[in-house]
């Protein structure tokens, strides 16, 4: 197991992205911090890998309260030893434009995504410093983070944010033996998502044919022709976390299908026809 004895903590741990990376990197043998606002998604999460075999606790925490934040490091600390990894994922969506998007709604998500993944970095970080202990920090980004996306300004802003402030970071704690480097979604397939909420005991959702064009859109758009899955996300996180990526630092890793790598007049959906 490539994270056997290593204490991972992860923001935002629904059955989506983080659920999938928290799975995976307790699947290498890693314990798991599973943190987020909403109690059932810290919980289920912690219960999900117990109920596989692995060490787990869930703590709800809001990002934007340092107070909240330095103390669930704290408690992971002493109950865990220390924390070896962090993945910053907590985030809010909310696709409203320039035009449309009140102050109130800018400023919560800006601070969810960005100021949150600083305040837990801030902690986490000196944590490791305090304990002498090398680190890996992963920030996840997202497509709309390296491209314009309409009607979307504080999601595409914030997560544009977190590319630099993954390399100034990766810049400052590279001397503490601390690594920071990013890891890019795109627009997921929602298959393994609703069979994780399943398994967690929840509702099975019911079909949504509307649910299923609008990402269908989003298939026909990647070169690859198919989306990832929480599960291929989970896989990268586990070698950023690992020795495997160890001299990898202030590097955004992107699983997008080749997304972002696309020349915008190429419809690779007409090309596969």
């Amino acid at each position: 197991m490539k994270l056997q004895g290593k204490v991972a903590l992860v923001t935002g741990t629904s059955p989506n992205i983080g659920g999938g990376i928290a799975e995976a990197l307790a699947a290498e043998g890693a314990a798991l911090i599973c943190v987020d606002a909403a109690r059932a998604n810290a919980e289920d999460c912690a219960n999900a890998i117990k109920a596989a075999g692995g060490r787990a606790t869930g703590k709800v925490c809001d990002v934007l309260d340092q107070d909240q934040v330095r103390r669930t490091v704290e408690e992971a600390c002493a109950e865990f030893g220390r924390i070896d990894v962090l993945v910053n994922n907590a985030v809010i969506f909310n696709k409203k434009g320039v035009l449309n998007m009140p102050l109130a709604e800018w400023e919560k998500q800006i601070g969810v995504i960005l100021t949150g993944a600083f305040l837990f970095t801030k902690h986490v970080a000196q944590s490791m410093i305090d304990r002498k202990t090398k680190g890996v920090i992963i920030n996840i980004i997202s497509t709309a983070g390296h491209q314009g996306e309409p009607g979307n300004i504080a999601y595409s802003t914030a997560k544009c944010g977190m590319l630099n402030f993954t390399r100034s970071a990766a810049m400052e704690l590279v001397g503490h033996g601390i690594r920071v480097n990013s890891l890019t979604p795109t627009a997921t397939d929602p298959t393994e998502s609703d069979v994780r909420a399943a398994r967690w005991g929840r509702a099975v959702p019911s079909p949504n044919p509307a649910r299923d064009a609008a990402f269908d859109v989003f298939r026909r758009g990647v070169p690859m022709q198919r989306l990832p899955r929480p599960s291929d996300y989970g896989r990268a996180a586990v070698f950023l976390a690992s020795d495997d990526s160890d001299m990898m630092t202030g590097t955004d890793l992107r699983i997008d299908g080749g997304a972002v790598a696309r020349y915008w007049a190429w419809n690779p959906a007409r090309e596969n026809v």
